[in-house]
């Protein structure tokens, strides 16, 4: 690795204009490109604090071995230069946007003598026009199967071409009027270019003159009595019609308009872009991108623009969840590539801001589909627990991790979690979580949660075969396994319940476990289990700021890639205990609200106030009712309702006069 201080460039030889610079390897590749307003003050910012910086920068830097930058202009000239720089060099460290899956074109080649309607995929070819992307290649064929009643473009093969040709007989859509049949001089050349001409311009938008048309040629066939041409216009309409219908309408009918939307966590972001084209939703398309940098949902915004729009056709309006750093720089270059004015905005209110959430749930989805994807790979979770291996020091690879979380609320209602992940999937059935008896802060929440835990194991491996053994107290019935020991699993030696059957759960041991939290949470956790003597289970801290991993007694974390499939594992672990401390959290204080607005009527013990909750199902239900209906419950009475209504209502005032002071 080298050290940035070897090539950092010498005081005041960086300028003060704006530009883009890129970073070299000792190879002399290019690994990074970025710009910058001032190159003086953004490269200055690699170099003065190098301990301060996202850990995939320090990467970076420590694998370059040189920087060099080019003065420009303008903004928009920056833009331009970094665009085409990383399309020229593919820098590793930059953002790069993959397509989460392949999707299909409407495609008219124009280019041909004879234009042909087809589904295509990949890269796109000059002289087609494109329509879409769809979501899927049958949406397509239904629409051009209705389209293909008033504009009978050719949708055959070359070789079929040919070959119709060859014998002068059409193929089957000919006979039936869904295909003009050029091959066999039906119509002329000229005559098809025209019918594909209209079929592009009707998939473009341009839908409304082809209607009126046709019901004016309906009309006037049945004006002469021509009563079955009139009725194969009215079908064309029809189709014409269930054609649009495919099509959800969302906004004006002028509108056109790209309404782009991400979803992301600290590795990944999903992007989904809707194509609305003459107020209609014609198409939506979904990438997937590593976040390589300490990135904002603007920079991810602005480097999909550029990567996106580059090459490809630029719609009027541009709708983003997140406006760009530069984006009146971003406007002016789409407008100079397309030679008309780009707005490029945030919608705030109305249609375009609920279409824009609809976008938002659909990047949502397709991130969580892509990690579920992910970690159902059996290769992909091998590598992960073995690159955690590698970088913890540990003898194998950790096939069962615990993670451990606590939850709380400025030290009240403190709860802790336990989840447990073996083989890189979630066993949720051996998910533990405890109520917190000491309120000193998390790195002793931390100390309690895994002393009890570990107790807990010690006692059931030395209940084996011991009838009677005592467990350990634990705070909820989530966490007791009660049962006292009746023999050992054979095959593993654990101590088996003698209910189920099965071994006791606690007395799996981890091969690691992780805790939420940095070098003092991670030594609260050895320090436990130093005290219960437990000397064959790895401990680590993850930091959620910069997502650092903590050995028990070391000064400087464990780092590893962002892209690394085992930080992506412990990520997923650390995020799955917060989940699961939340909830137990949520409703542990749910329930102390609904005790607490109780416990203040008289003469109203916790049978009665279970009574209460069970008749009416909810707190806000109880809220809502009448002293007569409060006293068809068994065992209240009147003066029991007065004061249970004037309790409730009491504690809804001031719960009022709290969310006013916040």
């Amino acid at each position: 690795m080298a050290d940035p201080a070897t090539y950092r460039p010498a005081p005041g030889a960086i300028p003060e204009s704006p530009g883009v610079y890129r970073f070299r390897d000792p190879g002399g590749r290019v690994i990074y490109v970025g710009k910058a307003k001032s190159l003086r003050q953004r490269l200055n910012s690699y170099f003065a604090d190098f301990a301060g910086l996202h850990p995939r920068t320090q990467t970076m830097l420590t694998s370059a071995a040189g920087v060099d930058w080019t003065v420009v202009g303008t903004e928009v000239e920056a833009l331009q230069l970094e665009y085409s720089w990383i399309k020229e060099f593919d820098p590793r460290f930059n953002v790069k946007y993959r397509d989460d899956k392949s999707y299909p074109y409407l495609a008219v080649t124009m280019g041909e003598e004879f234009p042909r309607v087809q589904v295509l995929r990949g890269a796109k070819r000059k002289g087609t026009r494109y329509f879409g992307p769809y979501s899927h290649a049958w949406a397509i064929r239904e629409t051009v199967d209705l389209l293909l009643r008033v504009f009978p473009v050719r949708t055959c093969s070359a070789g079929v071409f040919r070959r119709a040709g060859q014998i002068g007989r059409p193929c089957l859509l000919g006979y039936i009027d869904k295909c003009s049949a050029p091959c066999v001089g039906r119509v002329t050349p000229e005559e098809h270019r025209a019918l594909a001409e209209d079929f592009c311009d009707f998939m473009a938008g341009n839908t409304g003159r082809f209607i009126k048309r046709l019901e004016r040629a309906m009309r006037d066939a049945a004006a002469v009595e021509e009563y079955e041409r009139a009725a194969r216009l009215r079908d064309d309409i029809q189709a014409l019609q269930r054609a649009l219908e495919k099509q959800t309408v969302v906004l004006g009918d002028d509108t056109d308009c790209d309404v782009i939307a991400l979803a992301e966590d600290a590795l990944e972001a999903a992007v989904q872009v809707f194509y609305v084209r003459g107020g209609r939703i014609r198409g939506q398309r979904g990438w997937v991108v590593d976040k390589v940098e300490d990135s904002t949902p603007g920079d991810l915004v602005e480097h999909f623009l550029l990567q996106m729009y580059g090459e490809g056709a630029i719609p009027r309006e541009i709708l983003v969840a997140a406006e760009p750093p530069d984006a009146d720089a971003l406007a002016e270059l789409l407008t100079e590539q397309r030679g008309a004015r780009v707005d490029l905005r945030v919608p705030r209110r109305g249609d375009k801001k609920s279409l824009m959430e609809t976008v938002e749930r659909n990047a949502k989805e397709s991130l969580a589909q892509h990690k579920l994807r992910r970690a159902s790979d059996l290769t992909t979770r091998s590598r992960a627990l073995q690159e955690i291996a590698d970088a913890l020091g540990l003898d194998q690879a950790p096939l069962r991790v615990e993670c451990y979380d606590v939850s709380h609320i400025q030290g009240t209602d403190v709860v802790a979690s336990m989840v447990v992940f073996e083989d890189g999937l979630a066993r949720k059935s051996e998910y533990r979580r405890f109520s917190i008896k000491s309120a000193e802060g998390d790195v002793a929440s931390i100390h309690e949660v895994i002393s009890r835990r570990f107790k807990r194991y010690l006692e059931e491996r030395s209940a084996t075969g011991e009838l009677g053994a005592e467990p350990a107290p634990d705070a909820t019935a989530s966490t007791a396994d009660g049962a006292e020991g009746e023999g050992a699993d054979p095959r593993t030696g654990m101590p088996i319940d003698p209910d189920t059957g099965r071994p006791r759960k606690f007395a799996y041991p981890p091969n690691l476990v992780v805790v939420d939290g940095g070098p003092a949470q991670a030594a609260a956790a050895q320090r436990a289990l130093d005290e219960l003597g437990v000397d064959d289970v790895a401990v680590c801290g993850l930091a959620k700021r910069l997502e650092e991993v903590w050995l028990p007694g070391d000064d400087q974390p464990v780092i590893l890639p962002r892209s690394s499939e085992g930080l992506y594992l412990l990520q997923r672990v650390r995020d799955e205990a917060h989940r699961f401390a939340i909830t137990y959290h949520r409703s542990k204080r749910s329930r102390a609200v609904k005790e607490s607005a109780l416990d203040e009527v008289p003469g109203l013990g916790p049978a009665r106030r279970q009574a209460l909750l069970r008749h009416f199902g909810s707190l806000k239900r109880l809220r809502e009712a009448g002293v007569a209906e409060i006293c068809e419950v068994p065992g209240i009475g009147p003066a029991t309702a007065e004061a249970i209504v004037a309790a409730l209502s009491g504690a809804r005032d001031a719960d009022r006069e709290k969310a006013v002071s916040d």
